[in-house]
């Protein structure tokens, strides 16, 4: 496995117009290949929080299910951050399909637990979706590291906050068909596998449709995506759009060993750790409001139909937020992403109290997510490209990886996922609210910290200009 996934070594260096010509046809066609990509394993990513309303009249209770949910969260946590030190040693054109073809069929045996084993086995059931949705959030973390991969390599400093926030969206399309594949999956196949049986039509629409459909876009991504510039034959991004960061070093084209990456690039650098704390509290707004907000609906009211559209808002409404989020911080704020963060994390706790006053209200509750979901996903964002920016390259992944442990094991599994599951049960969902509101407060805080290191980008740019 090792040798298959070695990084292809680099070819002799082309130069002059036809090299100029190639590379920038290869960025685009590598860029599509990572959106498409990244966006298929959020198909195949959170569908379980989909199903949780559907799994309550068999037997199963919120903090049981919470459980459950936390295990995607913790294995992606791991996964992100120790498969993201993988990825910096791998060949990203093998190691994203891979991870997807992977995910895809772990999210598809979700319905053994389900419909062979039930409530008559509640306990084996419960343990075996937890295992499944671990493996699911395991190969979903080798989604991320191996696009930083790509992102670093193929896209200069200067215009990778803006790169990376179209590149962004990517989760937020795969995400937004999360709740539309479910309600029409089930429609259009459920009696296909289960006749008249209507109340196991959703295991199709929720596990096995979207599975199906991620392995074939694994397929597209595979043709599409190359690991380097060099190994293409081209020369690194830097030198070819003379777009030196302050960090850069000849050293960062080489594939470096597991402990200079660790020792020497991340566990030292104080302000990756900064930004990992804040990550844990926005992570926990996002998931916080996205995991529950179908069972919240339906508990007020509200049917699974709608439910699954505002779902579709929520994540929808992120991707004008985050290419707005993304061009302020190259442009307005010089490539600076502390202060941004900040902006709209502060706006994020704004809809949240809107979301809470006025929870009986559809309409209202709708604008609220939508609101949520435009500001949230700016920081979620900008977080990941600011852990690219503290770090050299050829340990992106992992930089990036120890901010999305953070997010992850503690944001998502710990807060998001089991917290609330169980503070709702017992507290109430007003206790929640209050809970999200702290967190939005707790990011801005840590994030703040990190804002002094990133005048220099200011500095830069305005030397640039004179």
């Amino acid at each position: 496995m090792r040798r298959f996934l070695s990084p292809p070594v680099y070819k002799p260096e082309q130069t002059g117009p036809e090299a100029d010509h190639r590379y920038r046809s290869l960025r685009l066609q590598v860029f599509i290949g990572a959106f498409i990509g990244y966006a298929a394993f959020y198909i195949v990513r959170k569908n379980f929080s989909m199903a949780i309303p559907m799994l309550e009249p068999f037997g199963f209770e919120k903090g049981e299910l919470g459980t459950v949910l936390a295990m995607n969260a913790v294995a992606y946590a791991l996964s992100k951050f120790l498969m993201g030190a993988v990825s910096d040693r791998s060949d990203a054109r093998k190691f994203l399909p891979l991870g997807l073809v992977l995910a895809s069929i772990s999210m598809m045996f979700m319905i053994v637990p389900i419909s062979m084993l039930g409530p008559e086995h509640h306990t084996a059931a419960l343990v075996l979706m937890g295992v499944l949705n671990f493996l699911v959030g395991w190969f979903n973390g080798m989604g991320w590291p191996p696009c930083g991969r790509i992102m670093t390599h193929w896209f200069s400093q200067s215009e990778r906050g803006t790169m990376m926030s179209i590149w962004n969206c990517a989760h937020n399309v795969g995400g937004s068909l999360v709740g539309p594949m479910a309600v029409y999956g089930a429609t259009w196949f459920g009696a296909w596998f289960y006749g008249a049986d209507t109340q196991s039509y959703f295991l199709i629409g929720t596990f096995v449709f979207p599975s199906v459909t991620a392995i074939l876009i694994a397929l597209v991504a595979y043709c599409l995506l190359r690991d380097t510039p060099q190994s293409c034959g081209l020369p690194s991004v830097e030198k070819w759009r003379n777009d030196y960061p302050k960090n850069y070093s000849a050293k960062q084209e080489e594939v470096l060993s597991t402990r200079e990456i660790f020792m020497q690039y991340v566990l030292n650098n104080r302000f990756l750790w900064f930004i990992a704390i804040a990550n844990a509290f926005v992570y926990m707004v996002r998931y916080g409001c996205l995991d529950w907000a179908p069972t919240i609906l339906t508990e007020h009211g509200i049917d699974l139909k709608s439910a699954g559209w505002a779902y579709f808002a929520y994540e929808f409404a992120a991707i004008p937020g985050t290419l707005i989020c993304g061009w302020l911080s190259d442009r307005l704020f010089n490539g600076r992403r502390a202060l941004p963060t900040i902006i709209f994390m502060a706006l994020v706790a704004g809809f949240i109290c809107l979301y809470w006053l006025f929870i009986d209200n559809l309409t209202v509750v709708t604008i609220a997510l939508i609101g949520i979901g435009f500001f949230i996903y700016g920081p979620v964002m900008l977080i990941g490209v600011q852990a690219l920016d503290l770090a050299p390259k050829n340990a992106a992944g992992t930089a990036a990886g120890l901010t999305g442990f953070f997010g992850y094991f503690f944001g998502t599994a710990i807060l998001a996922n089991t917290l609330i599951g169980y503070v709702s049960d017992h507290y109430g969902w007003n206790m929640t609210f209050i809970l999200l509101l702290i967190a939005c407060l707790l990011s801005i805080v840590f994030m703040a910290v990190t804002y002094k290191e990133e005048q220099y980008l200011a500095e830069r740019n305005r030397s640039h200009q004179s």
